[in-house]
């Protein structure tokens, strides 16, 4: 992933699985949206506990996303991220392990740490080293505890923080408006994937990034 940019630059878009599918029938679906819109980062996020299961769809998954020179990071799974040569890990607990993966992995690979609504988190996340902080979600939905990433909180960030913050979670065109100018990435996938259309789905949700 690039550098953080500045604030008025555009944010780029950053794709994240569905949690369940099947890797053949998933793959085009996948390649139609990288190939119709710049897409600056992959996440695997499988809600499987089948090492197989999401090995098989890493194997895909990578082979789509190395040929468009699309980095691929896989949801928790810091091993299989080694194994299969993917090129990093989203860790979903903030820092948490962050520092003995950065030894583990090396310096090249792409850790990510989601901190949910919390500066503090974040902070911690940064100050152990994670190339991007997650923050979310920032919209309404009936799932987690309730508690919303602000746009207060990406404000400050930007401000104060160099590392590059993810706005994700429930996004609406409203939101990608709205945080725009103090993002780096949005991290969108539930939000399109059970459209009949997902590229158009994607084109429409952030639209507002011009």
């Amino acid at each position: 992933m690039s550098d953080t940019q500045d604030a008025k630059d555009r944010p780029q878009i950053y794709l994240v699985t569905p949690p369940a599918f099947d890797a053949e029938d998933f793959a085009p679906v996948l390649a139609r949206v990288c190939d119709g819109i710049e897409v600056a980062c992959l996440r695997l996020s499988m809600a499987s506990g089948d090492e197989d299961n999401i090995a098989r769809a890493a194997d895909q998954l990578r082979e789509l996303a190395h040929a468009r020179d699309i980095p691929l990071v896989i949801d928790r799974h810091a091993v299989l991220a080694e194994r299969l040569g993917l090129d990093g890990v989203h860790l979903p607990e903030g820092a948490r392990d962050l520092r003995k993966l950065r030894k583990t992995l090396g310096n090249d690979a792409i850790i990510g740490a989601a901190c949910g609504a919390s500066r503090h988190d974040g902070m911690s996340a940064a100050e152990a080293g994670a190339d991007y902080v997650s923050f979310g979600p920032v919209g309404e939905t009936g799932l987690g505890t309730g508690l919303r990433a602000e746009a207060e909180l990406f404000g400050w960030w930007s401000e104060m923080i160099e590392v590059p913050v993810v706005a994700e979670g429930a996004l609406t065109r409203d939101l990608v408006e709205a945080l725009a100018p103090v993002t780096d990435f949005f991290a969108i996938g539930a939000e399109i994937w059970g459209q009949d259309d997902p590229l158009a789905a994607l084109r429409d949700l952030t639209a507002p990034l011009g």
